[in-house]
């Protein structure tokens, strides 16, 4: 069945939905966009990621084209639409069509965008064997040049380090920033666990404040864990019990072996795995 997608103002066919080549967010990726979870039928922490989009929006004064309440009528609109249980969306606010020059604010209205469809990041054996994983050489972004809050359409960064993941027949790699400190991996979060405490980078070290991770630090806490946001060097992953990642389309799901080395016993730690199953009931309101 072919989708309905959202486009500026109301429910399109897939085969309509179209951009301008003029939109800045395909010349320049100026745009900010969320990808948000479904299950059961239920769209995962809808409030939170409007929050962000708004947020990322305002950073680079881009005026997305709704007002909140509306935003969210339309997502519920589209997963309705496509009667999806469980799935993912894609949030996207476009700069909206200009000229071929840089100045944004020479575009007209910006663009918005509402896709819900399936989505499987990884098969079902890796949450249970874990991943291997690279360091990647590309650096994150400067926060300076680019806050790493704002979720832009601008994915070269991490699709670099995505690359270097490929290339060496793994299925992603974690990123460093320019003072040699854990920032995320390519799309997801970063945790470690070594001696029962769990340990986080700050946002302030380039990642992007996940809302996975926020929900996964709170169930953790929840179940008397420590949960320490500090810098973590290359060799704080090498050396620790358990890895992990978060993020919307990952969940939670273990690292097993980074740069050749192997991680705890070479299998999903218990910590992992009692998050994986507790984010999970949360997920589907189990909790």
């Amino acid at each position: 069945m072919a989708l309905k997608i959202w486009m500026n103002t109301g429910l399109v066919d897939e085969a309509e939905a179209k951009v301008s080549v003029f939109d800045h967010g395909l010349l320049y990726g100026d745009g900010v966009f969320e990808g948000i979870r479904i299950y059961s039928s239920r769209v995962f922490e809808l409030d939170a990621h409007i929050k962000r989009l708004y947020e990322s929006a305002r950073a680079i004064r881009l005026v997305v084209p709704m007002s909140r309440e509306e935003l969210v009528a339309a997502v519920h609109a589209t997963v309705q639409a496509n009667a999806l249980e469980d799935g993912y969306i894609r949030l996207i606010v476009t700069r909206g069509v200009g000229d071929l020059g840089l100045n944004p604010f020479e575009c007209r209205d910006s663009g918005l965008i509402i896709i819900a469809d399936t989505i499987q990041l990884y098969p079902e054996e890796l949450y249970e064997k874990g991943l291997s994983v690279v360091s990647a050489t590309t650096i994150r972004n400067h926060p300076l040049a680019l806050s790493p809050q704002v979720k832009s359409l601008n994915y070269l960064n991490n699709i670099l380090a995505k690359i270097e993941a490929l290339d060496n027949n793994v299925p992603e790699a974690i990123m460093y920033n320019h003072e040699g400190y854990v920032a995320e991996a390519s799309g997801d979060n970063v945790f470690t666990v070594r001696n029962g405490v769990i340990h986080t980078p700050p946002t302030e070290a380039g990642g992007l404040e996940g809302i996975t991770r926020q929900v996964v630090i709170r169930l953790a806490q929840e179940e008397g864990r420590t949960v320490v946001e500090k810098n973590l060097t290359r060799y704080d992953l090498h050396v620790c019990d358990e890895l992990f990642l978060t993020g919307t389309a990952a969940e939670v799901i273990g690292i097993v072996e980074i740069d050749k080395r192997v991680i705890g016993d070479g299998k999903p730690g218990p910590v992992t795995r009692l998050l994986r199953e507790k984010f999970e009931n949360y997920a589907r309101g189990k909790n």
